[in-house]
């Protein structure tokens, strides 16, 4: 079967190795009878595909009914699938079929089935086993030939382990696997989905289309997706009934993307000179070196003011070269993370370091210290964000960021 003629007919899109493949593998078992497990996260379209399967089987013109197992009570689950006799229990006034008798020579669909009770994971198993199937309250078997298909968000293999899910079920239903990719991994897929979305959400309130710039569809490629596809739609639909400006730049579609900038730096590595101490965040990590930095320049001009006051000592002398390394190795780790030293200090008297003192003092401000290193860097490199950024340890967007952020010029 031709792969774009099923993405045309059942409105898929996207030409990622994994969809195409998942797709290949539903058209080839659609003719057979055999059961099919489909595995994805939640919101990657995993009900397009038992659509897929049923439409190019044998079964085509029979019922197809899809099941969301998690949203049926447990209480009355049994009833739904299997059907029940009057009387069997409270407010059964009259018999029901259940969708296993209506579904006959057809095709049901159970999503979600890891949500499943024990009691009826056996129910099922013996369906798959024999083809038949009790009514709650009757002991009377029936017979019905139903294809079976199944999707879960679930590691199915993890809940048999915990007791969640029968291991011979999981057999029975995993007979032909299909697993649907994560948006994340569908990294070309994504701005082709936005511009459908647009165009479909422009069509349904009438309004012109939106539209990315360059900026912002690398954002979107880059973005994680959590809720794939499903929040990509969502996301879109935001944009095209909020936004006036049509077209969307990368500061506004960060407002719509949860968690796109976390505040984080680069987790630090433990050795002799770091406590084993986690930093959550970046004011704490500032804050140990210069408060570090601080205490040795302080224990510093203590040093030069015995020098001068009672002559020079060895003592002396290598208190203070131990000091001035560990202040030029602390400035370093601040400006570049890396390790290299940028500069020595040569000369030390007592007016620098009233002036060095004072400094500390006033620049203890977050916002203070990441706007001098920034400008510091950019001075080095001529401007060069992209080197800029690497001597500070960060990636290039977040310096883009910080420099818009804090009007740098």
């Amino acid at each position: 079967m031709d792969i774009q003629k099923i993405k045309q007919r059942f409105g898929i899109i996207g030409n990622s190795f994994g969809l195409n493949r998942a797709i290949d593998v539903a058209a080839q078992v659609a003719p057979t009878d055999l059961s099919v497990l489909i595995t994805g996260e939640s919101g990657t379209g995993k009900e397009v595909f038992p659509q897929i399967i049923h439409n190019f089987s044998s079964r085509k013109h029979g019922k197809y009914i899809p099941v969301n197992c998690g949203a049926i009570p447990e209480g009355t689950i049994d009833s739904e699938l299997f059907g029940h006799e009057k009387g069997s229990f409270t407010g059964a006034h009259d018999s029901r079929q259940g969708y296993f008798e209506v579904a006959d020579e057809g095709t049901i669909f159970l999503d979600e089935v890891a949500e499943l009770p024990m009691s009826t994971q056996v129910r099922l198993l013996r369906v798959l086993e024999s083809g038949e199937f009790l009514r709650v309250g009757s002991s009377k078997p029936q017979k019905t030939n139903v294809r079976l298909i199944a999707a879960t968000n679930i590691d199915l293999v993890k809940a048999i382990e915990e007791n969640r899910f029968r291991e011979d079920l999981y057999y029975r239903l995993n007979t032909v696997p299909i697993i649907i990719p994560p948006l994340k991994e569908r990294g070309g897929d994504i701005y082709l989905l936005f511009r459908k979305f647009a165009t479909d959400f422009a069509e349904r309130y009438r309004m012109p289309p939106i539209s990315l710039d360059d900026e912002a569809q690398q954002i979107l490629a880059k973005y994680e997706w959590p809720g794939n596809v499903r929040q990509l739609k969502n996301i879109t639909e935001q944009l095209s009934v909020i936004e006036e400006n049509r077209i969307i730049n990368a500061e506004v579609l960060k407002k719509y993307l949860p968690n796109y900038y976390p505040n984080k730096l680069p987790a630090l590595y433990k050795n002799d000179l770091v406590d084993e101490k986690t930093f959550a965040t970046e004011r704490e990590i500032l804050y140990k070196f210069l408060f570090d930095m601080k205490g040795d320049l302080n224990n510093l001009k203590k040093l030069v003011h015995e020098i001068i006051d009672k002559g020079v000592s060895m003592d002396h002398i290598e208190n203070a070269d131990r000091l001035i390394h560990n202040i030029n190795q602390a400035s370093s780790s601040i400006i570049n993370p890396s390790g290299v030293h940028q500069s020595s200090v040569n000369q030390v008297d007592d007016s620098d370091i009233e002036d060095t003192e004072e400094f500390i003092e006033e620049s203890l401000s977050l916002e203070d210290k990441e706007i001098e290193l920034i400008k510091k860097a950019l001075e080095k490199h001529n401007g060069k964000r992209k080197y800029a950024s690497q001597d500070l340890g960060i990636s290039e967007r977040t310096l883009y960021r910080k420099i818009k952020e804090y009007n740098i010029d």
